[in-house]
């Protein structure tokens, strides 16, 4: 018996998104203070930028879905968006002439890294990934429990 996976695949992809997110915004705090880096100049803070469905796409997998149930097959639509990491060009310059990376007027580039916007998408991306574990749990349940009406 095939069943519908769409549950499964859209938290697992959320998941795979958040522990990315996890990932980055860790970077980005152990990076904070990082004035030279192999490509030259301070490190570039990360950010992660999602993509969602198109915009009919509720509609359609509803769609989809109402048909699966009719004819008994199977949807298989991933729902979660999809996330692209970016590179970003922001750096703040503090006065600090006696700094190996100072330049001629004794200013130093810094990574400009926001430590309490990195806490909150890492607390933000861990209560995430716990919601679809969540999702993934639930389905199960809602899985084992049509078995045992089918019984």
């Amino acid at each position: 018996m095939e069943t519908n996976n769409t549950v499964f695949r859209t938290s697992l992809t959320a998941m795979l998104n958040q522990r990315r997110q996890i990932e980055i915004a860790s970077e980005n705090l152990a990076n904070a203070q990082t004035t030279r880096t192999s490509a030259g100049g301070p490190y570039k803070p990360k950010e992660i930028q999602y993509a969602g469905a198109d915009p009919g796409g509720f509609k359609r997998v509803m769609d989809q879905t109402m048909q699966a149930v009719k004819t008994g097959r199977p949807v298989g639509v991933d729902l979660a968006p999809t996330a692209e990491v970016k590179e970003l060009d922001r750096v703040r310059h503090e006065f600090n002439p006696d700094h190996p990376d100072a330049d001629s007027n004794g200013m130093v580039a810094y990574p400009d890294v926001d430590t309490a916007e990195e806490m909150h998408r890492m607390m933000t991306a861990m209560r995430l990934y716990e919601a679809n574990l969540n999702a993934i749990e639930a389905e199960k349940e809602v899985i084992k429990r049509s078995f045992e009406l089918n019984q």
